[in-house]
Parts: structure tokens; sequence; C-alpha cells
């Protein structure tokens, strides 16, 4: 009786001190999206893949309509950091840095008294030093025995790194290593954080980032039976793609089909599933089309989803310690992932489209003393994320923050009179790595509007792949299997739709003179008989470059 009574004086202790404030957790895993979540439901439900993540969402608020600005690692985090959009935070591709003096959300978390930490994958470039602590690792980051920035680390770690031309060797300078798979040592790390740098005194701000799932999806031995024997359901429109996309997705009549977008069988030879990933050794090449596409997609969802397991079983041994020590019930967790990603809807992998999979962010969010349990259809942005959790920090949304709170969905079920209408996008990253066009989509309740201009981000005033526009009409068809835009039913919805992307881009910086590639996406904004003659132009050279003609 009298060790229960202590244990209790503890945790009124422990909340008292913080002042009436709760503690933040904000968990991201890389690339982990919405369908690979049990509580979203779909094809993967059954796997039980998250029982962790469910248990935290079954005692808070699912958020259905979540969505990144830019399906990609960096700017999707510079978003979340700064709660403004690419064209003015600087972050538009993987390239950009987000200096010290942008690191806004910690910045502000700091003046409002929290103990800030970061743990895991950071990937913007210069060190996350606005944090009273971080141990983050560089760029991308290893799956295995990693390296990790740390403050007040003085050791040089060395990494060598291997390539046609032999291989070189990179130093990381006030760094360590760690032994073991990444998810276990981001885990392990932040437990050791929260033992002996905590300040019991002061409410805590962690952001606690997992490098998986992210491709190539290596997980830990110990996995290795995981859904060994299970049948992986495929996605009803992985081999028939339908009426999905445009001329700027398949060019005219499909002549650019294999070489936009990369895929799971061998439809772009480039780049696919069948040749690339741990699993594709044991792949018999000598199968067809039809036959392979069937083994790659097996073989790389079962690594994806041994990822993603490993992630939610060392999310519970986190949890597991914020329940032991009386912290679990004054924290607000929030899980996400920084954007969605490709399960082999429409052939497609990895991330980048403004389509619903790579789009849609899950954001799951549990604090029991105001967050109400249950499901939110409103649309919110990650740019939205930072305004929220300075929010429950008692800080208002500064003026320089392009993004809007949320708490009060959060608090309440209910959609205040100034909720979003609408979500943006823009992909910048012309044609690189996966071979995505740029594009830029507005995405309402019932509609998707998306405007792929064909353009560079380095000053291309000139589209090389086709220009074309795209309109999904989400309640009659959710999963994108039918371009609607040269439907005239649509012809009024097609115009209200452009005057509100015209309008939130303004509201974005985003139709800043100072990006060429603005040029293009005026011209082809009413996209007449002249733009899409010129548009079959450009898909023929695209295709007569590809193959060398």
């Amino acid at each position: 009786m009298k060790m229960k009574n202590l244990v209790l004086l503890s945790v009124l202790l422990a909340g008292s001190c913080l002042g009436g404030k709760p503690n933040i957790l904000f968990v991201m895993s890389d690339d982990h999206t919405s369908q690979a979540i049990g509580v979203y439901g779909g094809r993967l439900q059954k796997l039980n893949p998250t029982p962790t993540i469910d248990s935290i969402a079954h005692e808070g608020m699912v958020m259905e309509n979540a969505f990144c600005q830019n399906a990609i690692c960096t700017p999707s985090r510079a978003a979340i950091m700064t709660g403004q959009s690419a064209a003015v935070n600087g972050c538009i591709t993987l390239n950009e840095k987000l200096p010290p003096e942008r690191q806004y959300l910690s910045l502000e978390m700091k003046k409002a008294g929290y103990q800030t930490a970061i743990v895991g994958k950071w990937h913007l470039k210069e060190r996350p030093s606005t944090f009273d602590y971080y141990k983050v690792l560089p760029g991308q980051g290893d799956f295995f025995d990693p390296i990790f920035y740390e403050t007040g680390a003085t050791e040089t770690q060395s990494r060598q790194y291997s390539n046609k031309q032999g291989g070189w060797t990179q130093k990381f300078e006030g760094a360590v290593r760690m032994k073991g798979h990444s998810s276990d040592c981001i885990a392990d790390s932040a437990l050791e954080w929260f033992k002996t740098k905590r300040d019991p005194n002061k409410p805590f701000f962690l952001k606690l980032h997992f490098k998986a799932p992210h491709d190539m999806f290596e997980y830990a031995p110990r996995y290795e039976s995981y859904l060994a024997d299970v049948e992986i359901p495929e996605p009803d429109n992985m081999r028939d793609r339908k009426n999905h996309g445009s001329i700027a997705t398949r060019g005219h009549n499909d002549e650019l089909v294999p070489y936009i977008g990369t895929s799971i069988g061998r439809r772009n030879p480039r780049r696919n599933y069948t040749k690339s990933g741990m699993w594709a050794k044991d792949l018999d090449q000598s199968k067809s089309d039809d036959e392979i596409i069937a083994d790659a997609y097996q073989g790389y969802m079962k690594a994806y989803l041994r990822c993603v397991k490993g992630v939610d079983d060392n999310l519970k041994r986190v949890v597991d310690y914020l329940k032991a020590e009386g912290l679990y019930d004054n924290t607000v967790i929030m899980y996400t992932g920084d954007q969605g990603f490709w399960l082999g809807e429409h052939d497609y992998m990895d991330k980048r489209w403004a389509y619903e999979e790579s789009m849609r962010m899950p954001f799951i969010v549990r604090y029991p003393k105001s967050v109400k349990n249950g499901r939110s259809e409103a649309i919110v942005e990650n740019i939205d994320y930072a305004p929220t959790m300075l929010d429950f920090a008692g800080v208002a949304t500064p003026d320089y923050m392009h993004g809007q709170s949320f708490k009060t969905v959060l608090e309440t079920g209910k959609e205040p009179a100034d909720a979003k209408q609408a979500a943006y996008y823009h992909y910048w990253m012309h044609m690189a790595h996966h071979d995505n066009p740029a594009h830029i989509a507005i995405r309402t309740k019932r509609y998707k509007l998306i405007l792929f201009y064909g353009a560079g981000w380095k000053g291309e005033t000139e589209p090389d792949t086709p220009p074309g526009w795209e309109l999904y009409d989400l309640k009659n068809d959710p999963t994108e299997d039918n371009n609607v835009y040269d439907n005239p039913e649509y012809a009024g919805v097609i115009e209200t739709l452009k005057e509100q992307l015209k309008a939130r881009r303004a509201e974005l910086g985003e139709d800043d003179p100072k990006f060429a590639l603005n040029q293009v996406i005026d011209e082809y904004w009413n996209y007449d008989n002249e733009a899409r003659a010129k548009a079959i132009k450009i898909s023929h050279a695209m295709r007569a470059k590809k193959e060398g003609r």
C-alpha cells in the first residue's frame, strides 16, 4: 500500500512540474503509408501489421484526410518544421538545407518552456542544433550499424561507400556509431534520452523519427519468418491501370508507358522491383511479365511489412516506458509518416505522385485529457502540424507560418467554420530518380485536379515531358482509376477548381515569378487545342529520344 502511494505521488509531482502543459511526442516513420496501418483498413488490415499504432489510434483521433504538400522526404520534413510551403521555406527538392534560423518548430517550443530533443532520421542537411539534444542520422542513414550525429559527441566515424568505380570513404565529425538495426538503435537512443537526459521539471517535446520502412526495406533478421507463408493480396489496379493517368503520365496513345513512373513489374525497364531489392536475387527471371510481377510484389511487400513490424515493436517499447513512468496520459502522442507510399497500386513504386497513395499521410493523435476518440474527415496538411503542436503547447500560430492549427478538430471531432476545404500539392523534382513528371494539384473532399507541367526546377521554361491535366471524382472513383478531365459534365467543376488552385498558389507564394516553371504552368493553364497539339509533339519527341532515334 505504501509503495502504491509513493508511485501515485511521483506521478502527481511529475504532472505538477509541467505547469499544466502536456508533453509532446511526435513519432514519424519514413514512407509508412496509411495502407499499411491496420486502423486505416484496406486489403492489409487482416495481416495486423501495426498493433501498437492501432492501440494508440483506438484511444485517440484518426485523421482520414491528412495530406503532404510534396510526397518526398526533405520537403515534407521541412514543411513540418517550418509550417511553410516549400516555395517559402526553400526546401523544394532533396538537395536543400534547413538552417538553424528556419528550424522554427524547435525554436518556438523552447521559447514555450519545453525541453526539446530529436532522435532518428532528420534529412535536412544542417544539424538540428536548435534542439536541446539531437541524435540524428547523417542524410539518409544506414539500416544496419548506423552512424549518428549527436549533441556533444567528439568522435569521428567513417563510412565506406561502394559503386562501380570502387567506392569512397566519408567521415562524420561529432558522431557515434551503434550496432544493430536502425529501428532498434533509434528506440534505444530515445529511451536513453528519457532515462538519462530528460528534465522532469520541464515538459518535453521529442521528435522520434524512424528510418524504416524506407526503400530498400532492409529489416532486422529476426523478422525473416514474419509473413513468410502468407500470400499478400494484390491491389485491384496493379495489373489493369484502367483509365488512370493522361498524356502526361502515359504519353500519346500510351507511347510513354515504359518511361514514366517506376514500376513493380517490368513496365519500366530502367527501374522496377524485379531487378532491385534483396528479394530480386531469388526471382526467376525466365518467367513472363505477368508471372514475375506477382513474385516481385510478394518480395517487396514482405520486406516492407517486416520493416513496419520493426517500427511498431520498437514504438511499443517507448509506449511501455511512458506508461511505467506515469507519462503516457500526460503526453500528446502523434504518429505519422513523412508521406504516403505506393504498395503496388497502378503498378507504381516509391511516392512523389499527387495521387492518393502518396499524397495522403497517416495521422493519429492520442491525448485522453482533451483529444476526442474517433475519426475525422477534416482536410489537414503537413504545414498544419507545427501550428497544432504549438497550440497544444499554448503558443499561437506565428504570422510567418502558412499552416493553421487543427487542435479544435482533435478535441471536438467537428470542423470549425474556417476549416480548410482543400489541400495543395507540388512535386518539383521533375523526372528525378523515379521518372515522375513535375506537377501541381488541389484536392478537395470530392475532387482532385492535377496539372503535370513537365518542366524542371532549375530555370527551365520549356517542358520535356508532355503537359496534361487530370481530374478524379473521388466520391465515385476513390482509387483514381478514371481521369474525367475531358468529360464535358465536369467543365464547371474544373473551372471552380482551377480558381481555387490559383488562389491557393498565391497564398503559399508558389506563383512567384522567380520560379521559371510558372511560365510553363501559365502556358498550359487553359489547355486549348494548340496546347494539346504541342503536348503530343513533346510526347513523340520524348519517345524518339528514349528509343535513340
